[in-house]
């Protein structure tokens, strides 16, 4: 039996986590689970895999956690940053799901490495912001990092017994978004509603609208960097509109090894909870003679303006590409809140990133100052316009 607490069980990662786990009752159980605020979604949780812990944002959270739960729940309730961080370290758990929405995500995430638990990580805040600080930690720790994303999930798999001197490139795939087809001309008049409807994944809004600007495509270059220990130059993408690829690699023979599937977060989730092993999920089998065409196109640069920065942030690297991540939070707040329009956030971006001094990032303290720098430099670039 192996024990899971999950960061972020109420977003789209963590139902589909919880979707795998009671599917496999005699593998899996859970010890914790945290989320935000949405307590409705939580109580039905808990009520239903009876963790040890529960966290969510704050006191009054809390309060109306407990207050639904009744006197008689089993499950202990926490709040905050130290609750967060509480439940990421039970020595109960063999494995934590890091799952939460944005940078939040990073210091939990440290705080479970530091405990010495397997990370399946959804988050790639984390590796974006803080690459090198998470796998020293990790190595330090014997902790294993095994991924979530499709994309990181699919070059895993991909290169998996490989010797790595044999593979030359690493091969990112990309949706295009729901805008693929739409002119560069004609976004600026973009609604939060359009943008909000991929056309292959069930998403959270956040990643959702990345999407749309090729970001999350960006913050992914990032985070296969620093999971696969490569350069930016051996990373490319291609637009592939289909999503039945998820990510390919090419080795040094010319060879193309690719990891196919439907476009469903439970197989890459449940391949992180089992690896090494594989489990049966009561999902489709891909019917390649059904899939149709499958077709391939270089990304515009220039009308997803946010992968371009993307690269330029992780050619700096250092503090960079946490102040790209956070800057693009609030540009993405701001555009769901109807504040600044869709071409609006690679502009808000690239403001934040030309007006900073690139620093190691060596610490946590260090990283966490560039995110918040970002933010409110952010925020003043959003007034300007």
């Amino acid at each position: 039996m192996k024990y899971i607490s999950i960061l972020g069980s109420t977003g789209s990662i963590g139902r589909s986590a919880l979707d795998v786990v009671a599917q496999e009752p005699s593998r899996f159980g859970v010890t914790g689970l945290a989320a935000y605020r949405n307590i409705r979604l939580l109580k039905k949780q808990i009520e239903r895999f009876q963790p040890k812990v529960a966290a969510v944002i704050d006191e009054e959270a809390a309060a109306e956690l407990r207050t639904s739960l009744g006197r008689r729940a089993n499950t202990a309730v926490l709040f905050g940053p130290d609750g967060y961080d509480e439940l990421a370290s039970l020595p109960e758990s063999d494995m934590v799901l890091s799952a939460m929405s944005g940078a939040a995500g990073l210091v939990p995430t440290l705080a479970a490495i530091d405990a010495g638990k397997d990370i399946a990580l959804a988050n790639k805040e984390t590796m974006v912001m803080a690459g090198d600080l998470v796998l020293a930690r990790a190595e330090r720790t014997g902790v294993r990092i095994l991924p979530v994303d499709s994309e990181h999930s699919a070059l895993f798999q991909c290169m998996e017994g490989r010797p790595r001197d044999q593979i030359t490139k690493l091969v990112l795939t990309a949706s295009g978004g729901p805008f693929l087809n739409r002119s560069a001309d004609d976004l600026a008049s973009v609604t939060p509603e359009e943008a909000l409807k991929h056309p292959n994944w069930d998403m959270g809004y956040k990643i959702t609208i990345d999407s749309a600007t090729m970001m999350n495509k960006g913050l992914e270059i990032i985070e296969a960097m620093g999971l696969f220990a490569v350069d930016v130059g051996m990373i490319d993408v291609v637009i592939h509109p289909q999503s039945i690829i998820h990510s390919m690699i090419t080795l040094k023979d010319g060879s193309l090894i690719a990891q196919l599937g439907i476009p469903d977060m439970k197989t890459p989730i449940a391949y992180a909870l089992s690896w090494p092993e594989r489990i049966e999920l009561s999902l489709p089998d891909l019917e390649l003679c059904a899939a149709g065409p499958l077709t391939f196109m270089v990304p515009d640069m220039e009308k997803f303006r946010c992968l371009a920065l993307s690269l330029d942030a992780a050619r700096r690297g250092g503090t960079a590409p946490a102040v790209l991540n956070a800057a693009n939070e609030i540009a993405v707040e701001a555009f769901v809140a109807g504040r600044v329009r869709f071409t609006d956030i690679p502009r808000i971006v690239e403001a934040t990133l030309a007006d900073h001094e690139t620093e190691r990032a060596d610490t946590v303290a260090r990283v966490l100052a560039a995110d918040g720098w970002a933010r409110i430099r952010a925020k003043e670039a959003i007034d300007a316009l």
